[in-house]
């Protein structure tokens, strides 16, 4: 007979309030490097190059910290399986926040030659390495701590956590853009950001000290051996589908929040702190409708909702690029609106979607490479396609809207043949041998 093994259930609003301040401040890491990218990076970091090529560089290095993400995963996600929920959020944390502290120390191209875009590239898939643990950790243990009914609502809050980490990243960048010439924002000012992770990663750090490991995990008897072989051995197809299911996510919303600034700030002459601003306020509303997102897909089921944001994505991307093309605030505002929003109603599901569809021996690294592996298709080769397809384009990139449709449709297709998971309870769990 198994030795009972009980844990003091956590008040869940204290729970996933620690979970969405971590998330957060990871996302911030993630973005703040973003940010840099599309503004400042290229011409301290590949002065050699033309302003084409070194935006397309300094998005390349953008891109390494997705590649490295889905690695995070299988790293984070055996922990996560054989050890616990609970020490991947620490050990993700640390590692992210430690190396977002280091680009900011990096000397530039100037000082550092060759050796400064390589450092720059090793410390961004530090970053990818550690952001691809937060995730699978912070959902799961949020999820497997959640009431069966309150499930999507309560796994939506660390999905909240991307918005508060991109409007906490670019209001500093945004404060920064403001108060300081173009001269001094390159020349220091784009360090601020990263060296304030410090301060944040040690808050994020006290938050979850305090967190207990989830029910679900403490009731395994039989761990998986090693979780990612089983899921490549019985699960690969799943998790191709979830991966071709949440590209069109990423990429809408890198599109939108990285892509767009360079692309309005560079060919279109629009201000820094314009488009920011613009970006900054459709990221509010999205954040602030998650948890709404969530209690309908509690209500009607995952899949209808995600089917519903495809459909709305697909639809939105040319008006989406027409409306930026024009260059005025409030008309890319709402075209940065729409797109999140159709964003919302599928991303507000996915943190208790995925997890769902796993069963508890495998489902920190089942969910977590899914996630990440859409994060590569969408997040990391986004920004790149979208800046050459752009670049051959007239006033209006209409490419960039042709292939963000097609990203569109083929993440509609893979959510069509996912199951749904609600109501059904989370799968049980397999009986110990012996």
């Amino acid at each position: 007979m198994h030795a009972v093994r009980t844990v003091r259930a956590p008040s869940m609003l204290r729970l996933a309030a620690a979970s969405l301040a971590g998330t957060a401040i990871e996302f911030y890491d993630f973005f703040v490097y973003g940010t840099a990218a599309a503004l400042v990076l290229g011409p301290l970091f590949f002065p050699t190059f033309s302003p084409l090529a070194g935006t397309l560089a300094a998005f390349g290095t953008f891109g390494v910290g997705f590649v490295a993400r889905p690695l995070g995963s299988v790293l984070f996600g055996h922990v996560g399986d054989r050890r616990g929920r609970r020490p991947v959020l620490v050990a993700s944390l640390l590692l992210t926040g430690v190396s977002t502290v280091a680009v900011g120390c990096v000397p530039t191209y100037e000082t550092f030659g060759m050796a400064a875009p390589v450092l720059l590239l090793v410390l961004r898939f530090l970053q990818g390495l550690g952001l691809g643990g937060e995730w699978g950790g912070a959902v799961l243990l949020t999820t497997e701590h959640a009431p069966e009914g309150r499930r999507g609502l309560w796994a939506s809050f660390p999905q909240v956590g991307p918005s508060l980490g991109f409007l906490l990243a670019n209001g500093v960048m945004l404060a920064l853009s403001a108060t300081l010439s173009d001269a001094q924002f390159a020349q220091w000012g784009w360090r601020v950001p990263f060296w304030a992770a410090g301060l944040l990663a040690v808050a994020g750090l006290w938050l979850r000290t305090s967190l207990t490991e989830s029910p679900r995990f403490l009731e395994i008897d039989v761990h998986a051996r090693v979780p990612f072989v089983d899921v490549m051995r019985n699960h690969w197809r799943l998790v191709l589908l979830t991966a071709g299911a949440v590209t069109v996510g990423y990429a809408v919303f890198y599109t939108v929040t990285t892509w767009s600034l360079a692309y309005a700030t560079e060919r279109l002459g629009v201000s820094r702190t314009v488009m920011l601003g613009c970006v900054m306020a459709a990221v509010v509303v999205k954040g602030s409708l998650t948890p709404l997102a969530a209690l309908l897909a509690d209500r009607f089921g995952r899949r209808p909702l995600c089917l519903a944001g495809c459909g709305a994505t697909a639809v939105w991307m040319f008006p989406m690029v027409a409306l930026l093309a024009t260059g005025s605030p409030l008309l890319m505002f709402l075209g940065f609106l729409g797109a999140l929003l159709a964003f919302v109603t599928m991303f507000a599901v996915i943190g208790a979607y995925l997890p769902e569809l796993y069963e508890p021996q495998v489902r920190c690294t089942g969910a977590a490479v899914g996630y990440n592996l859409g994060g590569v298709l969408g997040g990391a080769l986004t920004p790149l396609v979208a800046t050459a397809l752009a670049d051959h384009s007239g006033r209006v990139p209409w490419g960039v809207g042709a292939y963000l449709t097609g990203v569109a449709v083929l993440s509609l297709g893979c959510f069509a043949l996912l199951p749904e998971t609600r109501p059904a309870v989370l799968p049980a769990l397999e009986p110990a041998s012996g």
